[in-house]
């Protein structure tokens, strides 16, 4: 296992707005999951924190579950939700 990876990490909407970009290079111990990125990104972005709950992540354009183990390379988007009329 590698001890390190690098992802992409792609923010939309709202997210993009609180992070302050479009696009992160981020590196992170190798076998992390969702769940690990997820609370390193609330650490480095404590706005993103705030809307925790309706966040959604997916890896590689799939819609991905806390658990799902993140490999080099992987691209994963963070999203808001939806809202249309």
């Amino acid at each position: 296992m590698t001890d390190v990876i690098s992802l992409k990490v792609l923010c939309f909407a709202a997210a993009r707005e609180l992070v302050g970009q479009a696009e992160l290079a981020w590196t992170i111990a190798g076998g992390a999951t969702v769940a690990t990125l997820r609370e390193a990104l609330f650490e480095r972005y404590p706005a993103l924190a705030g809307h925790a709950r309706s966040l959604r992540f997916a890896v590689n354009g799939e819609y991905a579950k806390d658990d799902r183990v993140l490999r080099e390379g992987d691209e994963v988007a963070v999203i808001p939700p939806v809202a249309g009329g």
